[in-house]
């Protein structure tokens, strides 16, 4: 096998503690060194801090890890490990030319379904592109949140990308949509309000707990996807945020930039025009994301 759970994670896994999934994407292509690594130790602190195990799933030399050690967090974070962006559909190559990959949530929801981790936290998930329904440029994300009764917690999904036609494509997959706290507005990443509605709201650590519990109940095979909003001293105004993202669109457009380079460029694009203000909310959203991903794990856990 192709696979190897750190100790930590396996002895959880047998003890049916509970364990948290975490990406590398965000480690290798969505944050710049060194916020990059600062920001992955503090979100497995945070998500141990709550009694639970910290689970970042990566590809390291060819090989599938589930549970990485620090150093090999500080070698995937640094730009010379040359990671692949590892989506279900890389794995193939990447393992086979014993490459680094960082798994994207697509890549990183595939192996979590196959060792049996139940929470998964990101920033935000994939969508439909705009223009989605011209290049059919969807991501390999919202297939994949259809395949496996795994809660992915995250800020919605990212900005830059057409919310409407991502929620339809998420009803399509059959993936239950609901936002956590008071409220039924759908966030978009840097702000807590896209302009759209979930079909449904959990107030608490519980609720999430129970949902995804009556998921296994039913044997639904498909996920949840758990929306929760940036604190709202971090969300970036909506109006400000989409015109930058707009001109980071329209730069990448001009570069000729495609397919899964798109979302890198533009995010870090963003950050530049933003002067470090949204790099400073995505890591705000990551950092809660993992705390409430650790609380629901928990609970989750009891029942």
């Amino acid at each position: 096998s192709f696979l190897d759970l750190s100790p930590e994670v396996e002895s959880a896994l047998q003890e049916k503690k509970a364990v948290v999934a975490l990406e590398t994407t965000i480690v290798t292509h969505g944050m710049p060194h060194p916020q990059n690594y600062e920001t992955a130790l503090t979100v497995e602190r945070i998500i141990r801090d709550q009694d639970c195990i910290p689970a970042h799933i990566a590809i390291y030399d060819g090989r599938i890890k589930v549970g990485l050690s620090d150093e090999q967090l500080r070698i995937l974070s640094d730009p010379s490990s040359k990671a692949i962006k590892t989506s279900r559909r890389d794995f193939p190559f990447v393992i086979s030319e014993r490459l680094h990959g960082g798994t994207t949530v697509s890549g990183t929801l595939l192996i979590a379904g196959r060792v049996g981790i139940n929470i998964f936290v990101t920033g935000g998930v994939g969508g439909v592109h705009r223009n989605g329904e011209d290049t059919l440029d969807i991501s390999a994300d919202l297939r994949e949140l259809g395949r496996h009764q795994i809660m992915v917690v995250s800020s919605g999904v990212k900005s830059i990308l057409d919310i409407g036609l991502t929620l339809e494509y998420l009803e399509t997959e059959g993936v239950c949509v609901v936002t956590y706290g008071p409220n039924r507005h759908f966030p978009a990443f840097y702000c807590n309000k896209s302009g759209f509605m979930a079909p449904y709201q959990v107030q608490n650590p519980r609720g999430a707990a129970v949902l995804l519990k009556s998921v296994h109940e039913l044997n639904m095979k498909s996920g949840i996807l758990l929306a929760v909003p940036v604190p709202s001293e971090h969300s970036i105004d909506s109006t400000s945020i989409s015109s930058t993202i707009n001109l980071a669109l329209k730069e990448a457009k001009e570069a000729g930039i495609k397919g899964k380079d798109v979302t890198p460029f533009v995010l870090d694009k963003v950050n530049h025009l933003t002067g470090g203000k949204s790099l400073k909310t995505n890591i705000a959203l990551i950092k809660n994301n993992a705390f409430v991903g650790a609380q629901v794990a928990k609970e989750f856990e009891k029942l």
